[in-house]
């Protein structure tokens, strides 16, 4: 059976991994995340995905495995957001999401031996108007400050998302259907992965 590498340090999708029932070890990327001018916000979610698949492959010897690496960023009038730096660029984001649709784009790259997959799903957020004090008392619950667009809809930022169309798993940081149909083709089938 091939071996499941998830390159990233990332508890959630770790945790969605782990809710799937699939067994995998983590190899944490020291890929340059560095984008050029002018690209778009899903194609970075990609190219960054890409950057880091390929660094923990070039860290292997010739394993039996298969690599998975994602990165998200929300996308907000044509603005990426990534994590944010401190607490202001936090609440500059959720201001800006708040009473607003913007998108989430996860870019995912997979790779078995010497073929790979690489793409970006996008899911479409609508976010309630976030009200001062809760947006002051979600940034002080530190939550928002290691995650894409300053919030995580499976925590307590999901108490502002009204709607979305598409993968809430995708939202959470790794889009596990389309992560899971891949990984069939890698002949990983879901379920008989134990």
């Amino acid at each position: 059976m091939k071996k499941i590498i998830l390159a990233s340090k990332s508890p959630r999708r770790h945790e969605i991994l782990n809710l799937a029932g699939l067994d995998h070890e983590i190899k944490v990327s020291d890929a340059d995340e560095r984008l050029p001018e002018g690209i778009s916000a899903a194609e970075a979610a990609r190219i960054i995905a890409e950057r880091k698949a390929l660094a923990v492959k070039a860290e292997l010897e010739n394993e039996n495995s298969v690599i998975i690496a994602a990165d998200t960023v929300v996308e907000v009038d044509g603005e990426i957001y990534g994590k944010p730096r401190d607490t202001a660029d936090a609440k500059r984001m959720l201001s800006k999401l708040s009473g607003s649709v913007h998108f989430v784009h996860t870019g995912i790259s997979i790779i078995d031996g010497d073929k790979s997959y690489s793409e970006t799903v996008t899911t479409e957020v609508t976010m309630r108007e976030i009200f001062e004090d809760e947006m002051d008392g979600y940034i002080d619950s530190f939550e928002p400050m290691d995650k894409a667009g300053a919030y995580g809809i499976q925590g307590m930022g999901g108490a502002f998302v009204s709607s979305l169309k598409g993968d809430y798993f995708n939202v959470m940081g790794l889009p596990l259907c389309r992560v899971c149909s891949i990984l069939r083709e890698c002949g990983i089938p879901l379920f008989e992965n134990k």
